[in-house]
């Protein structure tokens, strides 16, 4: 009876007509109690990534995936629950300086995040090299730190949002990962699942994005905040540039550096003014700010006054870290080469390929291809120089952070990642779009 069912779905998304919520879940529910088979949940996949889903799809979706394990209670913190969501880039370490300064300015950031698959680890690798950081918290634990903090990140436990993790394992060897209502079901699940009241997302665009073209960024980006709103979330969308890594410092400790250096008032332009953007939408979705520019104008007031690096060194504390690391970051694992890879020529830096900048900090052992592989925290790459720089012949464009594992394949992905020209480059603003509605 149940296969039958599961085929007469299968067959109605194939042939191009509208899903039911209550078949959508029914589907889902079946499909994590093992009663739906893996090659129907991947022929119903390939149904859905050819026939696409409607917004009344995705969302029944989105709230399958989220009920299939375990819902986050956050009514034990009080105040405005704050979370934000990247796609994912290269450098990108935006999380590190925004939990900080958004629990500085009065937000409650409760935020589960899970570990990296790609160039780099992702936010909990990162605060693992950390020594003594501990993401593995209990649920009282993370609960209690956020009331007496203001801030808390632990990875993200196997009970949350099991469908999903079951379903990205066929999508992956099925061809049927870069579906968009698939990809706005996935991450929205897992944000509804975590239990915030504001959600920030911030979609990236560009060469070292998982959404390259812009045009299916910002469709993206659209669909996740309608997923939210109708979920009766506050919600908005931030469509940002990735054509060139983040700030300078691609890895892991090399990055916790830079989002030191940041909460002290004198980090990368970019990288500074992205957390100031997503900060203060989060502040006025919360009812923290009036509007934007007295958002604005109080963080960047935690920063100068040193209130949010404050706040970092007591949230690392809290989470059995080294606080020592902010004035020392000599404490933080350390590679012991460090390589320079140097400009061919004199002229402007017109582009860098931000993907291969994040394959080569992978190749030094940065990031990781599976879950099961370990990352070393050490490596990485140091950028010299960003698009728009004038850098003279023989002058260092990157350094190369490394061991000995994979120098010679980074040496070779550098060298082609940037391309040196006799005039500067046409800017490309930072954010693209703003998406509300």
């Amino acid at each position: 009876m149940i296969f039958l069912e599961a085929y007469a779905i299968i067959r109605k998304k194939r042939d191009g007509e509208r899903l039911s919520p209550e078949e959508i879940s029914w589907f889902i529910d079946r499909y994590v109690a093992g009663e739906v088979a893996d090659y129907q949940a991947a022929a119903w996949l390939m149904a859905a990534y050819l026939r696409g889903l409607d917004a009344g799809e995705t969302l029944a979706l989105t709230e399958a995936l989220a009920r299939s394990g375990e819902q986050v209670d956050l009514s034990g913190i009080r105040g405005v629950k704050v979370d934000k969501h990247s796609t994912g880039g290269v450098g990108d370490k935006t999380t590190l300086v925004l939990a900080p300064l958004l629990a500085a300015a009065g937000a409650k950031v409760a935020k589960m995040s899970g570990r990296g698959l790609g160039h780099t680890g992702g936010t909990i690798d990162k605060l693992e090299a950390i020594p003594g950081f501990r993401t593995a918290l209990e649920r009282e634990e993370f609960v209690a730190q956020v009331n007496r903090t203001g801030v808390a990140v632990a990875a993200q436990t196997e009970k949350i949002v099991p469908a999903d993790r079951k379903l990205y394992a066929l999508r992956d060897v099925t061809a049927t990962v870069d579906s968009i209502p698939l990809i706005a079901a996935s991450v929205m699940a897992k944000k509804l699942a975590c239990g915030a009241d504001v959600i920030v997302l911030d979609v990236k665009t560009g060469s070292g994005a998982f959404m390259q073209d812009a045009a299916a960024a910002h469709e993206l980006a659209r669909l996740m905040v309608a997923i939210g709103k109708r979920a009766g979330r506050r919600v908005v969308a931030l469509v940002t540039d990735m054509d060139q890594p983040l700030g300078y410092a691609v890895g892991n400790a090399v990055e916790v550096t830079e989002a030191i250096v940041t909460l002290k008032g004198r980090g990368p332009l970019d990288l500074t003014e992205l957390c100031l953007e997503l900060g203060s939408r989060a502040l006025c979705l919360g009812g923290l700010a009036a509007n934007l520019k007295t958002a604005r104008a109080r963080l960047e007031e935690l920063l100068l006054s040193g209130q949010a690096l404050r706040k970092f060194r007591e949230w690392v504390a809290a989470q059995g870290g080294d606080p020592r690391v902010v004035d020392e970051p000599e404490l933080l694992p350390q590679a012991p080469q460090k390589i320079p890879v140097l400009s061919p020529r004199a002229g402007y830096v017109v582009q860098i390929n931000a993907l291969a900048v994040g394959e080569a900090a992978r190749a030094l052992g940065a990031g990781r291809r599976r879950k099961e592989e370990g990352i070393d925290p050490a490596v990485g790459v140091l950028l010299m120089a960003k698009t728009g720089s004038r850098v003279e012949a023989g002058e260092p464009l990157a350094y190369i952070l490394a061991r000995e594992k994979g120098v010679a394949e980074a040496q070779e992905l550098l060298a082609g990642a940037f391309t040196v020209a006799v005039n500067p480059p046409k800017t490309r603003p930072l954010v693209g779009a703003v998406v509300e509605k």
